[in-house]
């Protein structure tokens, strides 16, 4: 099932041929350096059902992101809800992306993003997003400031799901974005 493209993107929901690259990108080091836990394939097998499952009742989620040109799984890219540990609001939407290293830096996140965005304030029409990242991950943090997303320092907070023998990934900071500015920008 399609539910967004664009230009070289496609942004669908998961198939079983997907699992081998989602497994690839929950347990390798480099995509989970900010992540307290890698997932061996059992866990990661069960989290791609979950997600699976979740964009089939809700029409969204942490998409695979596929390349039109070769029909290639680079990761996934998507909006959901938080989970409740964040004490944030019931019906917060956040909007994240994991992709493999062999495609950063080529633009991907971003342009996937940018549609998960237009999706959520257009047919959505949800008033605002949100995205955080551990402090020391600047290049989540890059792909937040590309999309628009603005830093919102009061709502930074140390991330408590976290081990203790983990204090280096416990500082997040908080990035958000309203449909007004939204639509302010792409006025622009």
């Amino acid at each position: 099932m399609k539910l967004l493209e664009t230009d070289r993107l496609i942004l669908r929901n998961w198939r079983e041929t997907d699992r081998e690259l989602f497994h690839e990108i929950n347990s390798d080091e480099q995509v989970m350096q900010f992540f307290p836990m890698r997932r061996n394939r059992y866990q990661s097998d069960q989290m791609m059902d979950h997600v699976r499952d979740g964009i089939s009742r809700n029409g969204f989620g942490f998409t695979p992101v596929e390349l039109k040109k070769t029909g290639e799984c680079l990761g996934f890219c998507g909006i959901h809800y938080c989970g409740e540990e964040l004490n944030l609001p019931a019906g917060t939407v956040e909007i994240g992306w994991r992709l493999s290293p062999r495609h950063w830096g080529k633009g991907y996140a971003s342009e996937a993003a940018k549609k998960w965005l237009e999706f959520a304030f257009t047919k959505l029409d949800l008033k605002e997003i949100v995205s955080f990242a551990v402090r020391d991950n600047l290049a989540s943090i890059a792909v937040m400031k590309r999309i628009g997303m603005i830093a919102d320092p009061k709502r930074d907070y140390d991330h408590q799901s976290v081990p203790k023998h983990m204090p280096e990934l416990r500082p997040h900071v908080f990035y958000a974005l309203t449909k007004q500015q939204w639509v302010s920008r792409i006025g622009e």
